[in-house]
């Protein structure tokens, strides 16, 4: 492959990628000038942010809690029944 050819290469290359840029920034309109200050609330391109997944106590780990704090209130009976000195 000589000079040449690879010069009329790089620039068919080249001539693509003209056409390649004149689609993609031709079709939508240039970008608005940005005005100073806060922006307006109704923003169409801000992203929704992904809902967060409700997070599930298996009956195991109920059962787990539920003997827990049982333990913790016999203990704080028995502490409040208990005469203090």
């Amino acid at each position: 492959m000589g000079v040449s050819e690879i010069l009329a290469s790089i620039d068919r290359e080249i001539a693509l990628l003209h056409q390649v840029r004149a689609l993609l920034g031709g079709a939508a309109a240039p970008a608005p000038k940005r005005k100073p200050g806060r922006p307006k609330k109704a923003v169409a391109a801000a992203p929704k942010p992904a809902k967060k997944r409700k997070r599930h106590l298996s009956a195991e780990g109920r059962k787990r809690i539920a003997e827990a704090v049982r333990r913790r209130w016999a203990a704080q009976k028995k502490s409040a029944s208990s005469p203090a000195k």
